[in-house]
């Protein structure tokens, strides 16, 4: 679906990495302000929003491309798999 949020009521800057569903971010918007009623748009085919500090997704080198992995993502469509317990 198309992912648009707001800061609206937050009060410590974030990043916001849009996924699709296999886990590949498509987008991240880096820094966002706190209070800040602007749209954020992360674009289209979005399922999954990770909300992390601002500046950290620089930090820790998550950009477009990127692969996430988590159990919330079906696992068959998973670009990177979580391992079978």
């Amino acid at each position: 679906q198309h992912a648009v949020f707001w800061m609206k009521n937050t009060l410590l800057p974030l990043d916001m990495v849009f996924a699709d569903a296999t886990g590949r971010v498509t987008h991240v918007h880096s820094n966002a302000v706190p209070q800040d009623e602007t749209p954020i748009d992360g674009g289209t085919d979005v399922t999954l929003v990770l909300e992390i500090r601002g500046g950290l997704a620089a930090r820790l080198g998550i950009a477009p491309g990127a692969e996430l992995r988590h159990p919330a993502i079906a696992q068959t469509a998973a670009i990177w798999p979580c391992a079978a317990e």
